[in-house]
């Protein structure tokens, strides 16, 4: 049997390119500290954290000065709904980071002034899923693509999960994902949010295309770095011949990363 974590069983067709820890969080809107519903979120996100090559002994009490963090905004306050498999979303890395407190920064709390509307409160963001994900290159008979899976650790199966439902976050999902050209035309919308600024060997790679594969995955860990995440299946095993086992549940790696910061009801007890 596989560790926990890892594979049960790699398809010829499917090579792994990075797997990690992956956390959702949501932010209520402006002023709305008990959010009901979908039509209370302002912002969906996504930390995304690479799984480092097995650290030397006298190297491990420095693993998380090299941990990885990727801080990803959604474009939409959801995933794709795996029911309309052709509509793109867009997703924007809004922060690379090594230091932990950098994202809880991002999703604490914030208080601020504006000339129309006065003092405004902006909460803090909850935690909504965490499990483990896979960015993978799958070779079809056509062409190559390549895919973002996942697959839910917390909450665990069979737990209420209405904000899991109404923002698509499944059990487990599968995205195709496509970098956005920085050089090439607008995004989603004019946005004054940074242009990633990608080094030559792999700005090189898009030639003239609009998009390219997420191949290699450092692509990612460039801040302003837009993507397209197009919904494939809520399936991985029945798509990709791909199973993947979790960790150990007995307790919540985003608790302990972030307890302090955000709310986790939704995470153990399927509320708002």
């Amino acid at each position: 049997m596989a560790p926990p974590g890892e594979e049960e069983n790699t398809p010829e067709d499917v090579e792994i390119q990075e797997k990690g820890d992956i956390y959702f969080f949501y932010r209520p809107k402006v002023g709305n500290e008990e959010p009901h519903s979908s039509d209370d979120v302002q912002r969906l996100y996504i930390v995304l954290r690479p799984h480092q090559e097995k650290q030397p002994p006298q190297e491990e009490k420095d693993e998380e000065k090299s941990m990885l963090l990727r801080l990803i905004l959604m474009g939409k306050k959801s995933l794709p709904d795996p029911a309309k498999r052709s509509r793109p979303y867009w997703g924007f890395v809004e922060l690379v980071t090594t230091k932990i407190q950098d994202v809880k920064d991002a999703l604490q709390a914030e208080e601020y002034d504006t000339k129309t509307k006065g003092h405004r409160h902006k909460p803090a963001a909850r935690a909504l899923g965490e499990g483990v994900y896979r960015i993978l290159k799958h070779h079809s008979r056509k062409k190559m693509h390549t895919h973002l899976v996942y697959k839910l650790e917390f909450p665990s199966e069979g737990a209420q999960n209405q904000p899991q439902e109404e923002l698509n976050v499944e059990r487990e999902g599968s995205f195709l994902i496509q970098i956005k050209n920085p050089t090439q035309g607008q995004g989603q919308k004019k946005t004054k949010k940074k242009k990633a600024i990608f080094p030559a060997q792999l700005q090189g790679q898009f030639g003239k295309l609009r998009y390219h594969v997420a191949d290699p995955t450092e692509f990612l860990n460039y801040e302003g770095c837009e993507f397209l995440l197009i919904s494939a299946s809520d399936d991985i095993h029945k798509e990709l011949g791909l199973e993947m086992i979790e960790q150990d549940v007995s307790c919540s790696d985003l608790v302990n990363t972030f307890g302090e910061t955000v709310s986790a009801d939704a995470l153990f007890r399927g509320i708002w």
